[in-house]
């Protein structure tokens, strides 16, 4: 407040006074006016607030002040209380009734997911009316709430609590909490279930948890057939992606689903193979078979999500196939396995100065046994003790860390050997993938050490057992050393021959076949191929090579009709691929070979060792 202005050069005030603006709403308080906005609700505060607007003449003096609701609109206040702390459950409290009522809503609510149906809880209206009735009218926020109920709970202490009855409408009906189970039971294992009813995400339908340690020890079995509550939409999907011809046996397909659920037994053998039987009968006499079903094409939400947990319940990975569960969390898989064992994983051993290795080790933890697989794993200058979490990965490992230490412990006969060599021996062998002579030799006695440790029965799992073994191998060796060098020598040499044929062709209209006989050289003979092959196998190795060079000597004829029968081999070799792929995964075994491109390649599956059949041959195009 200023009480004279005087304009020189500038504007000037004199006799200057501060005014605060509280002043002026203190002494004009009959004459200021006063709005208040956005009434709302805070948890902290346990009240509802807004935000006071005072002016004076036009004039504001106070902007945005956070004022209590209650005292200026009781009523509004009231039901902002009730919807939002009472009803929604934003509210910070003690008062039991209100934790058993939330805990009650949500046992509810998991019905709607389980059931996945969104008419089951009743709506918040329904909520607030109950509350509204009960309710005294003073309580316009948590304060006025507690000092109410503090009287009324002693007269009447249930007067606030909910009943299940009270929470579900009217008329539902057919929704049976037995019907959508809390947990799955598989032998020894028990693992929560939980349900999720979001259309489009990953986990929409029912969760199995599974701790990461018993993550190897799970089977597939009895997932398949979901749980009771989803069963019927299951099979009404399953039968519903059968091809139309069949399809039209069954229309219309909800009431043959409901026969065909009565009809089958759950659990026993899988859902595809019961339901494809139920169908042939009820078809009387068409054939269903389980592979018409196509099941990409049923509803990802009626397939079981597996999530894979830790021990402390974090989320590790999630996938509706178990086995690429397995395949993405192997290492954490196999780190939490061998936490279970500790002690029994070693590194740098180059003797057998251990006690016996257990084929199973079984470790008790909080609950069913966590299993491994110990097995000796080839580490090159020594072997190591390492856990796996299958069978297969064992054995494959077992057999190779064997190998590796009887090579340790056997003194080597690949010097003597190779002196007994003929010329044109030595020099076939000298011209090789590997590198370097010496590298041969190590592959080559490698394959004899793998051909004398199958035919001695091994490999073992003890001390005593291996120096058996090991006297027998080391009585053996060099002759079959010797052996093996012979065959490698013949298929090196014609290796070589094929490959300078290969580098001598020039015409660009067999460079596509002639790509292809690169890559089947590459793998018939590469780096390590003598102990791929083995003993047993490498004749076969140079009847494949012949076979490729017989085909070099035809492709000039025809380089059209090669490049037709090569894509026809190839489309051999994606259809097994995928058949393959369609097999349960139980990690590498021992070696197989397979029909790749025109040639039989060395591979490792989960076949049975060394089993092959006659490779594929065109007219033409011989492998």
């Amino acid at each position: 407040m200023v009480g004279e202005l005087v304009e020189t050069s500038k504007l000037w005030g004199r006799m200057v006074a501060r005014i605060e603006p509280e002043w002026a709403e203190e002494l004009g308080v009959d004459i200021v006016k006063r709005g208040y906005s956005e009434p709302h609700w805070e948890r902290k505060r346990g009240a509802v607030m807004a935000y006071e607007r005072v002016t004076l003449y036009g004039v504001p003096i106070v902007v945005q002040r956070k004022v209590s609701y209650g005292r200026i609109d009781p009523e509004l206040s009231r039901e902002l209380f009730i919807r939002r702390a009472l009803v929604e459950g934003d509210w910070e409290t003690r008062h039991q009734f209100f934790h058993d009522n939330r805990r009650l809503l949500d046992e509810v609510e998991d019905l709607e997911h389980r059931a996945r149906r969104r008419d089951i809880v009743v709506d918040d209206d329904t909520l607030f009316d109950f509350y509204d009735r009960r309710v005294a009218d003073s309580a316009v926020s948590a304060a006025h709430f507690d000092s109410w109920w503090k009287k009324a709970r002693r007269t009447e202490p249930a007067l606030l609590d909910f009943t299940r009855e009270e929470l579900i409408n009217d008329g539902v009906e057919g929704v049976s909490e037995d019907d959508y189970p809390d947990v799955w039971r598989q032998g020894a294992f028990v693992f929560p279930l939980t349900y999720q009813f979001e259309p489009g995400s990953d986990s929409d339908g029912v969760t199995a948890h599974v701790p990461v340690k018993f993550l190897n020890q799970v089977e597939n079995t009895g997932f398949d057939w979901q749980i009771p509550g989803l069963r019927d939409e299951l099979i009404t999907a399953m039968i519903r992606s059968l091809p139309k011809p069949l399809r039209r046996n069954f229309v219309p397909v909800p009431d043959h689903a409901a026969r065909a659920r009565a009809g089958v037994t759950p659990y026993e053998g899988s859902l595809t193979e019961a339901l494809a039987a139920e169908l042939t009968v009820m078809a009387h006499g068409e054939r269903v078979r389980p592979e018409d079903f196509q099941l990409d094409r049923v509803p990802d939400h009626l397939r079981i999500t597996f999530r894979a947990v830790d021990d402390r319940k974090r989320t590790l990975a999630e996938s509706k196939d178990l086995e690429q569960l397995r395949a993405k969390l192997k290492p954490r898989l196999r780190e939490a396995i061998a936490t279970e064992a500790k002690g029994v994983e070693k590194k740098g051993i180059t003797s057998w100065d251990f006690g016996p290795l257990e084929q199973t080790l079984e470790r008790k933890a909080l609950g069913p046994k966590v299993k491994g697989y110990p097995a000796l794993v080839d580490e090159g200058e020594s072997v190591a003790i390492r856990i796996f979490d299958t069978r297969p990965e064992q054995r494959a490992a077992m057999r190779a860390g064997t190998r590796r230490l009887l090579m340790l412990t056997i003194p080597s006969p690949a010097t003597a050997v190779s002196k007994g060599l003929n010329n044109p021996d030595k020099l076939a062998l000298a011209d090789n993938p590997h590198g370097s002579i010496r590298r041969m030799l190590e592959d080559a006695e490698a394959a004899a050490v793998d051909h004398l440790l199958t035919r001695e029965g091994g490999p073992v799992w003890n001390a005593d057992d291996f120096a058996r073994l090991s006297d027998r191998v080391r009585a053996d060796l060099g002759d079959t050393l010797a052996e093996i060098l012979d065959r490698t020598a013949r298929v090196l040499v014609l290796w070589r021959k094929v490959s300078k044929k290969v580098k001598g062709t020039t015409s660009l209209a067999v460079l596509p076949s002639l790509n292809d006989v690169q890559g089947q050289l590459g793998d018939l003979v590469g780096d390590g191929f003598v102990t791929r092959a083995g003993l047993g196998r490498l004749d076969d190795v140079h009847r494949y090579l012949r076979g490729v060079e017989y085909r070099l000597g035809k492709l000039p004829e025809n380089p059209r009709r090669d490049q037709v029968n090569m894509s026809k081999v190839e489309q051999m070799r994606q259809a097994v691929a995928k058949v393959r792929g369609a097999l349960p995964r139980a990690g590498p075994t021992t070696r197989t070979w397979r029909s790749c491109a025109g040639c039989w390649r060395s591979t490792a599956s989960a076949s049975s060792p060394r089993s092959c059949g006659p490779p594929t041959r065109s007219r033409t195009n011989a492998s």
